[in-house]
């Protein structure tokens, strides 16, 4: 099997009976030796104090009194955070139970960054020994904002982070001058031909998704729906790529992310959209359920369609949790 995603931090981790991934102390060191929690050399001693025996401790209970003793406001924000966070996790049987609590319970206070890791991680476990390259780039949408550009009926995706880090350092290619006018590397756009190059830089998130024009890109991001849903759910669907909503009977849909979102409840309350955010969204597919017992007896039978888009700074954030509090399942009221 080729590795991918090792900066996912699957390694740490240790696969439950029930398939999901435990929380270990390798894990939540690497959590520790993340740069916004290493004490600077100003930091105070009750800071260090509190560093060092986490680092040699990581499960330790930790009492409010030596997070209250750090005299950096702000370094005390980072250590409560994080804590809180860790015992999300040591108190979940499995970081997808983490997510799931985390999701169903609310994310107020939850960095999108520690969600991120946390999705990163369960779709290293639930897409263990893919071997296809169009699925696994497809998955960096879950867990990597993106950047659009769209040209002759493509719509690339680049990730946005790669884009902004390498801006201004190297001459433009024209492709990287589309996906950032000021981006300074060459990026590599996904097809049959390089495919194969994936493996070797799958940690460096640095080549683009045509998610218009090609087939193998729209199908791989529907099969990462589907094996997220199957996965933290147990859900079985299938999930398939449209060119466009024309079901005059659509009772159901969910937003991948908040542009998305607000498009869609615009057409379900039928009122008139305007042509730019018509043009915003860049992909729709509709999911079926294998067994409809368990969906809710407003939808039945119907699809359930999922709209994905790009803001007016042409980026795209999927909310991967939209899809977890989003679909109608019978006895589980969506979670706003």
């Amino acid at each position: 099997m080729t590795e991918f995603w090792v900066s996912s931090g699957h390694h740490l981790t240790q696969r439950t009976e029930g398939g999901g991934l435990a929380v270990t102390d390798a894990l939540i060191l690497a959590y520790l030796a993340r740069p916004e929690l290493v004490p600077p050399e100003e930091a105070c001693d009750a800071e260090r104090a509190l560093y060092a025996s986490l680092r040699a401790a990581p499960r330790r209970v930790v009492p409010p009194e030596a997070v209250g003793a750090i005299a950096d406001a702000d370094a005390r924000e980072n250590w409560e955070v994080l804590l809180a966070f860790r015992d999300r996790l040591l108190a979940a049987r499995s970081i997808e139970a983490a997510y799931l609590d985390l999701v169903r319970g609310g994310l107020r206070g939850t960095p999108s960054l520690f969600l991120n890791q946390l999705v990163h991680l369960i779709l290293r476990n639930a897409l263990d020994g893919c071997d296809d390259p169009f699925v696994l780039r497809a998955a960096e949408l879950f867990f990597r904002p993106q950047r659009v550009s769209r040209l002759d009926g493509a719509v690339l995706l680049a990730d946005s982070e790669v884009i902004e880090a390498r801006e201004g350092s190297a001459p433009l290619s024209p492709l990287v001058s589309m996906l950032g006018k000021d981006a300074a590397n060459e990026l590599d756009i996904l097809n049959d031909e390089n495919a194969w190059s994936y493996w070797s830089r799958s940690d460096a998130f640095s080549m683009a998704l045509n998610l218009g024009s090609s087939a193998r890109s729209r199908d791989g991001l529907a099969r990462v729906i589907e094996a997220f849903l199957r996965h933290l759910l147990n859900v079985d669907v299938r999930v398939e790529p449209l060119e466009r909503l024309e079901d005059p009977d659509w009772r159901w849909f969910v937003g991948l992310d908040a542009e998305a979102t607000r498009i869609g409840n615009a057409l379900w309350r039928g009122e008139a959209v305007a042509a730019a955010d018509r043009a915003r969204v860049i992909a729709i597919f509709r999911l079926t359920f294998a067994e409809t017992t368990i969906v809710d007896e407003l939808v039945g039978d119907r699809p359930v369609y999922l709209l994905l888009a790009a803001t007016s700074a042409n980026l795209v954030t999927l909310k991967p949790q939209n899809l977890i509090a989003g679909l109608p399942l019978r006895g589980v009221p969506p979670v706003s």
